[in-house]
């Protein structure tokens, strides 16, 4: 990281990650073309998890090249007055992969769906019933993680 001074530890990346209204996931598509969209993660065991639908370039970038970067931010609030931004982000590298176990299925999908989802939880198992089949998990195993700062002092605002 070229900025030391905004370098944040691991701890502080995760919780960006537990944060963040969404992330963004970078892959390979098969045809070796980068492809990047956003996502709404969850933590489940030090791994993220995701969903998307069985086929499509989500999937098949996937199934192509497992090795993935996510990128996610949260407390970002522009200072006009000093020409830069407040933020707090994460940057992870890992490996994807999907998951097939019905009970590990349930699990990811429960955990996204508390954290985006916790007004509803009531109707979780029909939805589950209804839609387990048709949808995919991905599980990240991240084997690197970091996490960047930027804060402005109050009192240098605009100075």
């Amino acid at each position: 990281m070229r900025r030391k001074d905004r370098e944040m530890d691991a701890g502080f990346a995760r919780e960006v990650l537990e944060r963040c209204a969404f992330a963004t996931l970078a892959m390979t598509l098969p045809d070796g073309r980068p492809y990047c969209i956003p996502i709404s993660p969850a933590l489940v065991d030090g791994a993220v998890v995701l969903h998307c639908a069985q086929h499509g370039l989500k999937a098949d970038a996937l199934r192509a090249n497992p090795n993935v970067c996510l990128s996610a931010a949260c407390d970002v609030s522009p200072v006009p007055e000093d020409f830069t931004t407040e933020y707090a982000s994460a940057v992870a590298f890992g490996t994807a992969t999907e998951v097939t176990d019905d009970a590990e299925k349930i699990a990811a999908l429960r955990a996204i769906c508390q954290r985006y989802a916790a007004s509803n939880m009531q109707a979780f198992d029909s939805a589950i019933e209804r839609s387990l089949r048709r949808t995919a998990i991905w599980r990240i195993d991240i084997s690197e993680l970091s996490g960047k700062r930027k804060k402005v002092a109050k009192g240098k605002r605009g100075e």
